[in-house]
């Protein structure tokens, strides 16, 4: 069993190929935290983390992956780009997002209802992550609004 993880995801892509970003919370009360935390010669809060720092990652479809934290990220900002997103989705046309420097996605739609995805993830300076480009599986259009709202009503 792995440690619980909550709070707010933004998730595109499949277990095949996708993006997200998270700002994760771990409980630091489960016993797998407090066993990892002691090998570490942590407390088990200091393990677990402040829960307010976004990270960023990805996998592609040969599962080759990688993430980064982003600690100036703001909830605002997460949910402007969400907002920004999901008016873009509502065009039914092509789009180019942004999400600052680290997050670049071009869409094309795929179909009468949904929209394939290439991902440009630059990592901020100084992180070891080399760039990386995927192409994600198609997203339905309606699917991803859902998922969007959530996103955007766990950030209040």
């Amino acid at each position: 069993m792995s440690p619980t993880i909550t709070g707010p995801g933004l998730f595109i892509g499949d277990l095949g190929a996708y993006v997200t970003l998270e700002r994760p919370k771990i409980d630091s009360t489960e016993p797998e935290v407090r066993r990892a935390a002691e090998r570490a010669g942590v407390s088990p809060e200091e393990f677990a983390g402040p829960g307010d720092i976004w990270a960023l990652m990805w996998e592609d479809k040969h599962g080759e992956g990688g993430g980064f934290e982003l600690p100036g990220l703001r909830d605002a900002e997460a949910e402007d780009f969400a907002e920004r997103l999901g008016l873009a989705l509502n065009t039914g046309e092509a789009f180019t997002i942004e999400a600052g420097a680290v997050l670049h996605l071009d869409a094309r739609p795929a179909g009468a209802d949904g929209y394939d995805f290439t991902v440009h993830v630059t990592p901020p300076e100084g992180e070891e992550t080399e760039p990386a480009t995927l192409a994600l599986d198609t997203a339905r259009t309606a699917s991803l609004l859902t998922h969007l709202e959530e996103f955007r009503r766990s950030l209040a």
